[in-house]
């Protein structure tokens, strides 16, 4: 129960309109992206300047309150649902500020709550370059990236979100601002903190700050799409042309069940009588560029490909793209619920996996379609089931069971990109060791000594 103490200091210190008490505002941020129970805080608080979040903090942490920090909700694990009623949701996307784009430099400093896609195209028009495109890009926030260590469909070639961060500023749990990394290439004093950041899941503290790295952009690419009659084929040619030692900005794989959803939704032309589509992007130099695709191509053909198109302009490429942009909305559109996954082997077990996951599909009765960032391992089971009717849900969850168990047995892992939170805690000790988590617990008792930090996440730490 929050004390009407409490509710009005911390309405002294953000205003009153950005402490959220109703049921109506509550209830917003209940959930995430993933299929799991909501869970309704008992306040919402929105700070508007980034020195309002230490004090915030400290007030609900000496209340006793379980903090569970939110961007857009975007994430995929539950890690922005509140671990229980009786609990605070810092929300900080009233965080909005570009603070400064370096051109000389190569770096941004940016606010929490920065959404993705607007600060590329910010970026992009000072003739720089931000590569991290998670599929949720148009609402995800740059901190809510960074907790999650986001990736998306230039990962293979440009790395993921951890690549890019320089330096954070933070908030623990006594209020104290931290600060770790700089604007600087280099940069070793003390402990690597920001790393300690990345991918924590709102379990360390709380993001205000972000200095990221920008790139020189490339001077040209080039899109192809080729359609298989056989998802092995198309498994095959991924590890082909990595072996050919060409490495594409994105290389993306569609099955059958995900061309015949995203046309049906979309109506762009797509093979649906096609066993698998890859979606192939190079780019770089203009010299290289038209040497790759070409080299591309031709491995394309002798792993059987039965057509390969090649975009001829930029409306075209952007239509190539919509296709995979547009498979998860497509596939959750088509049943109440829909189950997306996040299952990573290395590369040359993708097409173990494939066949796995087709007699995972036939074996629970479950339909399936899988999509992903096939240059880099990182596919995405997506089940389409309807939660209500338990019978048909205890299936996809004996399924998502071994989904998981096959991609650790290929040498892979829980998950490329999108977190652990509560949705996958409980295979973690699969992967790891008990020492792993007895060691996570330990390092987060030592930042956490309440166990108030979206206790539940990951490895489940809570204060005894």
């Amino acid at each position: 129960m929050v004390s009407p103490n409490l509710v009005k200091s911390l309405q002294a210190i953000i205003g009153e309109e950005n402490v959220f008490t109703s049921e109506a505002d509550r209830q917003c941020y209940s959930y995430d992206s993933a299929v799991l129970k909501a869970t309704v805080p008992a306040l919402v608080l929105r700070p508007t300047t980034t020195e309002q979040i230490g004090p915030i903090v400290k007030l609900c942490y000496d209340a006793g309150l379980a903090i569970t920090v939110r961007g857009a909700g975007s994430n995929l694990s539950g890690g922005t649902v509140p671990d229980t009623t009786d609990s605070v949701v810092i929300a900080t996307n009233g965080l909005q500020k570009i603070i400064e784009i370096n051109e000389e430099d190569l770096y941004a400093v940016v606010e929490p709550g920065v959404v993705t896609a607007q600060f590329a195209k910010a970026v992009e028009a000072k003739g720089l370059f931000y590569p991290p495109d998670p599929g949720s890009m148009s609402v995800s926030t740059l901190a809510g990236n960074i907790c999650e260590n986001a990736g998306g469909l230039r990962g293979l070639k440009y790395g993921v979100t951890k690549d890019y961060v320089m330096g954070l500023e933070f908030y623990d749990y006594e209020g104290n601002l931290i600060k770790t990394g700089s604007r600087t290439v280099k940069c070793v004093t003390g402990f690597n903190l920001a790393g300690l950041m990345v991918a924590s899941e709102g379990t360390m503290g709380v993001i205000s700050k972000a200095i990221l790295k920008l790139v020189p952009p490339p001077r040209a690419s080039k899109a192809l799409m080729a359609e298989f009659s056989d998802i092995a084929d198309a498994s095959e040619a991924v590890a082909k042309m990595i072996a050919a030692h060409v490495v594409p900005c994105t290389l993306e794989l569609l099955d059958q069940n995900s061309l015949k959803y995203v046309e049906a939704d979309q109506h762009i032309g797509l093979p649906v009588d096609a066993a698998a589509m890859l979606l192939i992007e190079v780019d770089g130099h203009p010299g290289q560029v038209a040497d790759d695709a070409a080299i591309v191509e031709d491995v394309l053909k002798k792993c059987r490909a039965r057509a390969v198109h090649v975009a001829r302009d930029a409306a075209e490429k952007n239509k190539i793209w919509a296709a995979r942009r547009n498979a998860l909305p497509a596939l959750a559109r088509a049943r109440p619920t829909c189950v997306l996954e996040d299952a990573t082997v290395p590369r040359s077990q993708i097409p173990a996996m494939i066949r796995s996951l087709n007699e995972i599909a036939a074996k629970y009765k479950v339909e399936m379609g899988t999509f992903g960032h096939a240059g880099d391992g990182n596919l995405h089971p997506t089940i389409l089931c309807d939660r209500r009717d338990a019978e048909e849900f205890a299936r996809v969850e004996a399924a998502v069971d071994e989904i998981f168990d096959v991609a650790l047995s290929l040498g892979g892992t829980l998950s490329g990109e999108h977190g652990i939170g509560t949705a996958k805690s409980k295979w973690v000790e699969k992967e790891t060791t008990p020492g792993t988590i007895l060691f996570s617990e330990r390092m987060r008792r030592a930042v956490d000594p309440k166990g108030l930090f979206n206790a539940r996440k990951i490895t489940g730490y809570s204060h005894e």
